[in-house]
């Protein structure tokens, strides 16, 4: 466990919390809840002085006093201060992430034949391509597409049409345009959307969906000529 500040600004002054590093990125993502996340329950305006922030003051910058209301408020809206050693690590641990799904689910385009994790790490670093500190499938597209460049890289996927029902259009919306082909508004206010997914997020892919829109979504795998 390390122990780390986040802090946020509000109406030109800065508000500082100390929060578990590990549990506030999950919780910056949505996951945990927040009675886990801080170290210690308290606003501060500077931390390390050990200069907490009066109630009059929160009531003031973010309408309420409630410590965890706007501790929340900092982790998801603010920044999460991470040592350096810490932001190597979790850079090196993306990258692994990302070298073992690419092994997993692509393959030469040439020979059809998988492409080993060192020749993707080497093409990889040749390329110069850097690995974000967020969801591996969220990034995959453009780190194949720069990859092309070097070796002969191609994404097995599946391609999907999708239905919609209007009424969870806005919700879901964020998650289909990440592989989204082409999209059509029906006459009813449904929404068709033909996908392009790598095969190896497919299911988590559907437990996304499904969550959102508690599974009245209509899904016909397209078979590929």
């Amino acid at each position: 466990m390390v122990n780390v500040e986040a802090r946020l600004k509000v109406k030109g002054k800065e508000y500082q919390i100390l929060v578990d590093a590990d549990k506030a990125l999950d919780f910056k993502k949505g996951q945990g809840i927040i009675e886990e996340v801080l170290a210690i329950d308290e606003i501060f305006s500077d931390y390390k002085k050990g200069l907490k922030v009066s109630r009059e003051e929160l009531e003031n910058a973010f309408g309420t006093s409630d410590v965890k209301e706007i501790a929340s408020k900092i982790v998801k809206e603010g920044e999460i201060v991470l040592p350096t050693e810490y932001r190597n690590k979790e850079r090196e641990n993306k990258l692994k992430q990302m070298i073992d799904f690419l092994s997993k689910n692509s393959i030469d385009s040439t020979t059809g034949t998988p492409i080993s994790e060192m020749r993707i790490k080497e093409a990889i670093e040749q390329a110069g391509i850097n690995i974000d500190n967020k969801p591996i499938e969220q990034q995959v597209g453009k780190v194949v597409e720069k990859l092309r460049q070097i070796i002969p890289i191609k994404l097995e996927t599946k391609k999907l049409k999708i239905i919609v029902p209007a009424v969870h259009t806005g919700k879901v919306y964020g998650l289909l345009k990440e592989y989204s082909e082409k999209e059509e508004w029906l006459n009813n206010g449904d929404l068709q959307v033909i996908l392009n997914i790598p095969s190896g997020i497919q299911m988590e892919f559907y437990d996304k969906l499904n969550a959102i829109t508690h599974g009245s979504c209509i899904v016909e795998e397209i078979k590929e000529e």
